[in-house]
């Protein structure tokens, strides 16, 4: 079951740990090691053992995936009307595709073994 309180958190730190280790510890792999710290809090954070760490992590990284695509179809409709619309779609749904992936591989990794180590 999904708890959203360590969900919408683990969203959030993956904004932040993902920037701020992209941008100060490694811009080629510090961006991957800041999703998988997040995703490790919050599989520690929720007690439901390796299977509810690894859901709610990669819960947590599909909202970021979401909301990254719906800002990129808002933003390009705003500034590049029905144009900028089609490459905001066109782009966002392939960045959904993308992130997702690296979303469910290093969050739900991190928030398997987070899981795994708080036990339940």
């Amino acid at each position: 079951m999904v708890k959203w309180g360590p969900v919408i958190v683990g969203f959030i730190l993956a904004i932040i740990l993902g920037n701020l280790f992209g941008v100060y510890v490694n811009q080629y792999w510090g961006v991957n090691l800041g999703l998988f710290i997040a995703g490790f809090i919050v599989g520690y954070w929720v007690h439901e053992g390796t299977i509810g760490g690894l859901w709610n992590a990669t819960v947590a990284g599909a909202l970021g995936s979401i909301i990254l695509a719906i800002l990129l179809i808002v933003g390009g409709t705003i500034f590049g009307g029905i144009a900028g619309f089609a490459a905001g779609a066109v782009t966002g749904f392939t960045i959904v595709i993308v992130s997702l992936i690296a979303n469910i591989v290093f969050m739900g990794v991190g928030g398997a073994i987070g899981g795994l180590i708080s036990g339940s």
